[in-house]
């Protein structure tokens, strides 16, 4: 195998497809990624079996091949190259030499034969979105997931499609965040989970241009993202996610319109008390158009209030200010809207067209 690329549009490809690299596993071809050089293109592909990236690189593909190199030391090694045009040449004993100026390595690899191809997906009936429209759904919705790996319907994402309504919903047993949005065409019913680490590594790579397009298509077992010149595919997670609608109220005894930025630096300044071990929730006191919101730790205290507009009853109530700052950060309206019940009752931010919508279970803060 022979190609040559300029460094950046290496190092480009290969940091997409370090997303699929284990950093450790029991399958060492795994900590690899290939170098497929066929039918004048030039792809970049990495499987760590629950997600794969494949990538095309600009270049030139002189002699075909195909050859599995440590991604680690690979991609250190493109990094640090000088900012010119790079040759990499395959023996047939899968050595790899690499040149670029005056710097020449050359490294062991393996044949790429021995890695796992990525799944066959046919292409069919695509879900169609921007770029940027997923990557914001992924934004302000991922946070919410749960690293707890033995619940695994919690790490992903409930993908939810009804004709042309799109939900995004993700849950952890504290909060639960749901994005709507609605398409440009009607598309078969479908629910699927996809793995919340694969949402992650997606939205890093998407460019979030409204003009870009990306194509997901689903199988039973597996979804494939197609965008740029990079496909990615993953695992679907398997099981019937949780009956959310259940879980909704319009039912509220108190609403609170509050400016959304005053109150999210009013809750990062009370953080600044709260030790990591700490599990101290904040204090909000609502009534006669007076919104308080306190905190007391080892550190210290704090007291702060915020005007709002008001309809319903006073009420007292506690959370934990991460889940509150999370959903915050990622609301872009100038105010939110608050729903609150009673204090043993979740909460909801959600705006008008229910758009989004944020469930915050409180804290007992009479413990």
């Amino acid at each position: 195998m022979k190609i040559i690329c300029q460094k950046s549009d290496l190092l480009n490809s290969v940091n997409i497809v370090l997303k699929a690299v284990p950093a450790k596993s029991t399958m060492p071809i795994l900590e690899c990624l290939i170098i497929k050089a066929s039918s004048s293109e030039i792809k970049l592909i990495a499987n760590d079996m629950e997600i794969g990236i494949e990538t095309r690189v600009k270049g030139n593909m002189i002699e075909e091949g195909m050859v599995a190199l440590n991604a680690k030391v690979f991609s250190e090694i493109i990094r640090r190259l000088p900012e010119n045009e790079v040759n990499i040449t395959t023996d047939d004993n899968y050595v790899t030499e690499i040149v670029c100026e005056k710097a020449k390595f050359s490294i062991v690899g393996r044949s790429g034969e021995e890695f796992p191809a990525l799944p066959e997906i046919e292409k069919e009936n695509p879900l169609v979105l921007s770029q940027f429209t997923l990557k914001e759904i992924i934004r302000q919705t991922v946070f919410s997931i749960s690293d707890n790996e033995s619940n695994k319907i919690m790490t992903g994402e409930l993908f939810d499609i009804k004709k042309n309504e799109l939900r995004v919903i993700s849950l952890d047993g504290h909060r639960i965040s749901i994005r709507k949005i609605f398409m440009k065409e009607d598309y078969e019913e479908r629910k699927v989970i996809i793995p919340g680490k694969t949402l992650n590594e997606i939205s890093k790579i998407l460019s979030g241009e409204a003009s870009s397009l990306i194509n997901i298509y689903f199988t039973e077992k597996h979804a494939l993202f197609e965008f740029d010149e990079t496909v990615v595919v993953t695992r679907l997670i398997e099981g019937e996610y949780y009956r959310i609608d259940q879980m909704l109220s319009s039912d509220y005894e108190t609403k609170v319109n509050i400016n959304k930025k005053e109150l999210l630096s009013c809750i990062e300044r009370a953080s600044l008390l709260i030790r990591e071990t700490d599990k101290k929730p904040i204090i909000i006191k609502i009534g006669e158009k007076n919104f308080e919101l306190s905190i007391n730790t080892a550190i210290g205290s704090m007291k702060e209030e915020i005007d709002i507009e008001l309809e319903g009853k006073d009420i007292t109530i506690g959370f934990n200010p991460k889940f509150l700052l999370d959903a915050l950060r990622v609301i872009d309206d100038e105010s939110v809207d608050l729903y609150l019940i009673n204090p043993k009752a979740p909460c909801f931010i959600r705006d008008k067209d229910q758009s989004y919508i944020y469930l915050i279970l409180p804290v007992n803060i009479q413990a």
